[in-house]
C-alpha cells in the first residue's frame, strides 16, 4: 500500500523495527564509527581543562545544527553575541538558546539516574524556543515542500496519541532489555523515531540533535556531549531529509542507518582534529603570552580567550581578572605581537583570537 503523506501518520511502529538487519555493511561501519567515537572520548578524558574546549565545541554544534534550520549567524555574530551575553543578533540568540538547551537536557538527565526522559525533552524544547512549548496539541500539522507548498509528511495525530508514542520511544531509550541493538545503531533509530512523532509544533530537529548527543553520554560512549554531529547534517541536508522519507514511506532502514554511521565516522574524526588543533594553538598562545607579558602574565585571560574569541576590555574588568589600565595594556601588548587583532564595531573595540576563529572555521 502507498504511504499516504497527507494522512497523519498515526500507524507508525514502535522500536525496534522488526524486519530490520545488520548487514555486513553495517557492521564494518559500526566498528569504525566506534573506534573513533572511543578516541574522542579518551582524547576529551585527557583535557587538562576540558570545561574550556568543550564550551568551544558544543557552541560549534548549536551552530550548525541551528543552520540545518535556516537559522544561520556568522561567527563574528555568535561570539560577540557570547561575549555580551545576548546581543542583537535573532539568529546568535537561538544558537545560544541551543548550547543552553544541551546543558539543560544534561543536567536533568544526569539528576534523574542517568534517564532521558521525556519531561526533560520537553525542557530542552522550551529552552531553545525560550517559551512554554508542549507537546502538540491542536490537529493540522503537517510538513511542506517550501517552493512549491506540496505535503512531504504529516506527523501522527493528536496529543494522546503523541504521548503513547513518546512514552514508547522513552522505554526504549532507557530500557536496554527490549533491544539488543547497538547503541549506536539504536541512536539512529531513535533519531528518526522522534522525527517522525515530530511532537512539537517548532524546534522539533535542533531537539532531536541534542537527544542523539545526550543518548551518547547516556551510555556512555562519550563522556561529555562533544560531538560536531551536525556538520554532517547540514552538509548532507538533502540526503538526510531523503533518507528519512525512506524509512517512513519505502522501510528503507539500511540506507538510514548506513548515513547516521557515516556522520557519527566523519563528524567524531573532525572533533577530535578540532580539539587537537585547539589544545596546540592553546600552547603556543600561552608560550608568546609569557613572553609578551612576562611577569604580568594571567593564565585567567588565556582561559577567557580560548572561551570568549572576542574579548572586551569591560569584560576582563568584569571577570574581575584586572583593572581597565591593567586589561587595556594588556591587550594592547598581545595585539602589538600579533596575538589578537582589534575590531572596532561602532563605540566598541573588540580584540579577537583570530587564529583561534581561523581554527574554528575551517574543514
Amino acid at each position: 500500500m502507498t504511504f499516504n503523506r497527507a494522512q497523519p501518520n498515526n500507524d507508525l511502529p514502535k522500536l525496534p523495527p522488526t524486519d530490520f538487519v545488520e548487514s555486513p555493511e553495517i557492521l564494518r561501519h559500526l566498528a569504525k564509527a566506534s573506534r573513533y567515537l572511543g578516541e574522542l572520548n579518551g582524547l576529551c578524558a585527557a583535557l587538562p581543562d576540558s570545561q574550556l574546549l568543550i564550551n568551544i565545541v558544543v557552541l560549534q554544534e548549536s551552530k550548525d545544527s541551528s543552520a540545518i534550520e535556516n537559522i544561520v549567524t556568522t561567527q563574528d555574530e555568535l561570539y560577540k553575541a557570547a561575549t555580551e551575553e545576548g546581543g542583537e543578533s535573532y539568529a546568535a540568540k537561538e544558537v545560544l538558546s541551543y548550547r543552553e538547551a544541551l546543558y539543560v537536557g544534561l543536567s536533568r538527565m544526569r539528576a534523574q539516574q542517568n534517564l532521558l526522559r521525556i519531561n526533560t525533552i520537553v525542557e530542552i524544547v522550551q529552552t531553545i524556543k525560550r517559551s512554554n512549548i508542549g507537546i502538540r496539541n491542536v490537529p493540522g500539522t503537517a510538513l511542506k515542500n517550501a517552493i512549491n507548498g506540496e505535503i512531504i509528511y504529516t506527523p501522527p495525530c493528536c496529543e494522546d496519541t503523541i504521548r503513547e508514542m513518546l512514552a514508547a520511544l522513552e522505554r526504549f531509550i532507557n530500557e536496554s532489555e527490549i533491544s539488543t541493538l547497538d547503541p549506536l545503531i539504536k541512536m539512529a533509530l531513535i533519531h528518526y523515531q522522534f522525527e517522525a512523532i515530530h511532537p512539537f509544533i517548532d524546534g522539533n530537529g535542533r531537539t532531536g540533535r541534542i537527544v542523539n548527543v545526550l543518548y551518547l553520554v547516556q551510555q556512555g560512549i562519550l563522556s561529555q556531549p562533544v560531538l560536531y554531529l551536525s556538520s554532517y547534517i547540514a552538509k548532507y541536508k538533502a540526503e538526510y531529509y531523503q533518507l528519512l522519507r525512506g524509512v517512513t514511506e519505502k522501510n528503507n532502514w539500511h540506507d538510514w542507518v548506513m548515513y547516521m554511521l557515516t556522520a557519527l565516522i566523519e563528524t567524531a574524526k573532525l572533533t577530535a582534529s578540532k580539539i587537537k588543533s585547539m589544545l596546540l594553538l592553546k600552547d603556543e598562545t600561552e608560550n608568546k603570552m609569557k613572553q609578551v607579558l612576562g611577569a604580568s602574565f594571567n593564565f585567567d585571560l588565556l582561559q577567557l580567550m580560548f572561551t570568549l574569541p572576542y574579548l572586551k576590555i569591560e569584560l576582563i574588568e568584569k571577570m574581575g581578572l584586572a583593572h581597565r589600565q591593567t586589561a587595556s595594556t594588556w591587550l594592547k601588548k598581545l595585539v602589538d605581537a600579533d596575538v589578537l587583532k582589534p575590531q572596532k564595531i561602532a563605540r566598541t573595540t573588540y580584540f579577537v583570537n583570530y587564529k583561534l576563529m581561523e581554527l574554528l572555521t575551517s574543514n
